[in-house]
């Protein structure tokens, strides 16, 4: 998720726990159009991408409960409609949580077609914790700072110093932020999102959300079904696995999509060195591993900011010449260099992955039940770990200071809902962070809606990310609020985009990575875990 951020996106997962359709907290008062709402007040915030981007801040109650008590501040951006015909405000949440939204309006009004772009207003905005949202969340910083202890505990040594970190993190996140934390959440973001709808003077809203965001959608849709016009969901959370076993379903499939990376550096041997057996260049990357794990590249890059390095290349194959540049450079010639600046483009923590993974670790840890027992961790994620090395333990520590979290867990949301107009979703068959199956689960449970495939696809965020096939469909229901039915499982299919090749090879653009394409600009603005 972060880049980290960004990178380790859907992850988590879930507690297969008892659901209840509102939780207590859900209904609380502070959620109706009889609330006074203060009207906004947009000043110009354009930079030389977005010139047209405003932004403008709404106070909201920290307990929706007591919209009279203390008051928390949300960020907001825009990028006002132009044209006559109107269609209302449309919200859109990048995922994480901890994902900033405020630049991902620019984008989303930009990758539009135009003539569709200007009949809204594209909301972005900052859920409560995050960014230029007040307080913004920052419980230990430097958490990730290199090189942290290896991620697989192969001694009681290892696992103690990954268990004190989690802990000594959630208990930071207590002392700081404990009057704050019980109200870090996604029913609390979802109140949030019809508290902006209200100050934007808006009956109903549109909304488009990616990763987490399309569970941040779907609960607002099951609390408020008559305030939503239209809804599309982009690489879409499982809503009945909320949130530590879908972790564990998330390792087994980033371990698969490491995989294709790895067969993919195998077929351009010519370019990386590093062999033609997909079996063999795996080899050699654990080999890497084992040997970064005794002595870090560059004194910062060990064993576990290696994951973090290549992470990233499980939610976005626009990274992978990057990563199997910097692959070749450390196993051929015995050259770090490459693989530090890859670590510094895709892995490091800056202060927003910081805040951003505060955040997440907030919001997912209130969400749902996590187990407490560390015998049930080491368990699950060694029989995790025996099938998917690749990720597991790393995604393990991520989401541990759930086992320690100071405030009690609500239950998770049943988004079962049959009262919304036609909802969009979008899929690739391949994506790791949120796995397809997840996309046909929320294609049930939400009656009326249509799940558009992406057929060999890997990549996670996959609208407004160069599939023309993929966009006519978002571009046709954001129009006129026109679906594709069919008969089976998917509404509609559309082909993948051909995987990258080398940056070095004829056609291929001088730099993959970040800022690359549009597709690297959309990836890189993603809240990733989730």
């Amino acid at each position: 998720m972060r880049k980290r951020a960004a990178a380790l996106c859907g992850a988590a997962v879930v507690m297969a726990g008892t659901f209840t359709a509102v939780p207590a907290e859900a209904s609380a008062p502070g959620t109706t159009d009889s609330v006074h709402s203060a009207k906004l007040t947009w000043k110009d915030c354009a930079t030389e991408t977005y010139p047209t981007l405003q932004c403008a801040s709404l106070k909201v109650p920290l307990d929706h409960r007591r919209p009279q008590g203390r008051q928390i501040t949300l960020a907001l951006s825009r990028v006002p409609h132009t044209a006559k015909t109107h269609q209302g405000p449309l919200l859109v949440n990048p995922g994480g949580p901890g994902g900033s939204g405020l630049t991902l309006a620019g984008f989303v009004a930009s990758a539009l077609p135009k003539e569709v772009a200007a009949q809204y207003d594209v909301i972005g905005f900052d859920p409560r914790g995050v960014g230029a949202s007040k307080p913004a969340l920052d419980c230990r910083p430097g958490h990730f700072d290199p090189v942290r202890p290896n991620s697989p505990p192969a001694s009681p040594a290892v696992e103690k110093a990954n268990l004190d970190r989690a802990r000594s993190f959630a208990a930071a996140c207590g002392k700081k932020y404990g009057d704050l934390l019980p109200y870090i959440s996604t029913t609390s973001a979802v109140r949030d999102m019809d508290a902006i709808r209200r100050a934007l003077g808006a009956e109903r809203i549109n909304y488009f959300g990616y990763s987490y965001g399309t569970y941040l959608g779907a609960v607002y849709a099951r609390f408020f079904p008559e305030r939503v016009r239209r809804l599309v969901l982009d690489s879409v959370v499982d809503p009945t696995d909320v949130w530590y076993e879908a972790n564990l379903n998330q390792d087994l499939a980033f371990n698969d999509r490491h995989r294709a990376f790895l067969a993919w550096v195998a077929r351009y041997d010519t370019a990386y060195r590093l062999g033609t057996d997909p079996e063999r260049v795996e080899a050699k990357w654990y080999a890497m591993r084992s040997a970064l794990a005794k002595r870090p590249a560059g004194g910062t890059v060990g064993a576990s900011e290696l994951e973090d390095t290549f992470i990233p290349g499980g939610y976005y194959n626009g990274y992978w010449p990057s990563l199997a540049e910097a692959f070749a450079a450390y196993v051929n010639d015995k050259n770090p260099e490459p693989l530090v600046r890859a670590y510094e483009d895709f892995g490091a923590v800056d202060a927003s992955g910081d805040n951003g993974y505060s955040v997440y670790t907030s919001v997912q840890c209130r969400d749902a039940d996590w187990p407490r027992d560390r015998r049930r961790w080491r368990e699950d994620n060694w029989a995790v770990y025996e099938k998917a090395p690749f990720m597991t333990w790393n995604n393990a520590w991520y989401n541990a200071p759930c086992a320690f979290w100071p405030t009690a867990s609500l239950r998770p949301v049943n988004v079962a809902n049959g009262k919304l107009p036609p909802v969009l979703l979008f899929q690739a068959t391949g994506d790791a962070a949120t796995p397809y199956e997840g996309a046909v689960t929320a294609h049930r449970l939400l009656a009326r809606s249509s799940l558009v495939v992406e057929e060999g696809g890997g990549n996670h965020g996959i609208t407004l990310s160069g599939n023309a096939c993929l966009d006519e469909h978002l571009a046709a229901y954001l129009t006129d609020g026109t679906v594709p039915r069919g008969y089976g499982t998917a509404d509609a299919v559309c082909e993948a985009l051909p995987d990258p090749k080398p940056a070095a090879a004829e056609g291929a653009p001088k730099k993959a990575g970040p800022g690359a394409s549009k597709g690297s600009t959309l990836h890189g603005l993603l809240g990733f875990r989730g």
